[in-house]
């Protein structure tokens, strides 16, 4: 097993969160050595890593000579950067294996010391692919979240009428902002951080990542791309719904019925050994016989701003982008593994088509975490 060695704060860093699920906001350090899991922390956050995490063992900052650091003079980043090498002295640490976020500042002073360092991408990205049952509670909380905060987007799409600009609800303008406030008391009932989402319509639907904005019109559509992440684990959910106020156009329709189709026989496949690639292959098939451009049916070099033009799907956890892939490049899905599948279609000028839903891999099978309709009509 490799040594592992790890910098920063649980806020930030998703690496650090998975292996101490206390939210801590200032930087410390992370290390294994065999069975032994160690943190080296300031007083601050001893009490509370002791009572959440009893797993770990701590060192505290003071038994690596902070104190006879700062009598001599020594400024906060040079402290930092010796208590990491005393860290690995005391752990017996030669070789440490670091994730990318590393600091090179670290990296250098412990490389200057005879402390070999090794970054390896992969081997934490996997660390984190089977989710705990922390985790999984927190993704269930995030989710539920979102189910909530669209039921109240959708009753003020139920109450909005065409005021000749736009729509309104009580006499104002039904905007994307308007919602996006709504969706935020939602969420800070729930408990969860969710200010960055998509609310977007008409024309900005065709655009996978636009955060939409302005007044929402009758009759086009109108996506919600929500994302919060729960506070208590610092896990995410992700889920998206697509609706028309009014009457939805033909074109629409053919959207909402394909790419409906390719969320259910896709998530249906679902099941550890399957490869990402070859669900997102599946759908692509599904839409190129439908007559409509991918990622794969399109010339190489081609810039695709219509058809499906974005991967399949992607893991979620302490990231809300995160292995596995499922695009182009692909993994194999493993138990514990919880993953998006977001189809869509688009028309650049015009809109777009996307659904999505939060799954969770089982050991025989798959789990639809996600608990809500799909209606094209609120």
């Amino acid at each position: 097993m490799p040594e592992i060695l790890i910098h920063g704060d649980t806020i930030r860093s998703p690496a650090l969160r998975h292996e101490v699920p206390v939210a801590i906001p200032d930087p410390f350090l992370y290390a294994e050595k065999g069975d032994r899991r160690v943190v080296i922390l300031h007083s601050l956050e001893i009490a509370r890593v002791r009572e959440d995490a009893p797993q770990l063992e701590i060192i505290p900052l003071e038994r690596l000579g902070t104190d006879e650091l700062f009598a001599q003079g020594k400024q906060g980043w040079e402290i930092e950067l010796e208590v990491a090498l005393r860290g690995c002295r005391e752990l017996g640490l030669e070789r440490v294996t670091v994730p990318p976020s590393f600091p090179v500042a670290h990296a250098d002073n412990l490389r200057a010391n005879g402390v070999e360092v090794v970054v390896d991408r992969d081997l934490f990205n996997n660390r984190r692919r089977s989710k705990n049952e922390t985790e999984l509670a927190g993704i269930r909380r995030a989710q539920r979240a979102c189910e909530a905060a669209l039921d109240a987007a959708r009753e003020l799409l139920r109450q909005a009428q065409p005021n000749g600009t736009g729509l309104e609800v009580d006499g104002q303008p039904l905007t994307c902002e308007r919602i996006k406030r709504a969706i935020e008391d939602v969420f800070a009932d729930h408990d969860v951080d969710g200010s960055d989402m998509i609310v977007s319509h008409g024309p900005q639907t065709a655009v996978g990542h636009n955060a939409g904005s302005g007044q929402i019109a009758p009759n086009e559509p109108i996506v919600f791309d929500l994302f919060p992440k729960d506070k208590a684990t610092g896990c995410y959910s992700d889920m998206t719904r697509t609706y028309v106020v009014g009457e939805p156009s033909d074109e629409v329709k053919e959207w909402y019925t394909l790419v409906k189709r390719a969320l259910e026989t896709s998530t249906a496949d679902v099941k550890p050994g399957v490869n990402g690639s070859a669900l997102f292959e599946f759908v692509c098939d599904q839409f190129q016989e439908a007559g409509y451009k991918t990622q794969l049916n399109k010339e190489p070099g081609e810039v695709l701003e219509d058809g499906f033009f974005h991967s399949l799907g992607h893991g979620v956890g302490l990231e809300v982008h995160e292995l596995p892939s499922m695009g182009r490049n692909g993994h194999d899905l493993v138990p514990g593994d919880v993953i998006t599948i977001e189809p869509g279609l688009y028309r650049s000028g015009f809109g777009g088509v996307r659904l999505e839903d939060i799954v969770v891999v089982t050991k025989d099978g798959h789990e639809v975490l996600t608990d809500y309709p799909y209606d094209l009509v609120p």
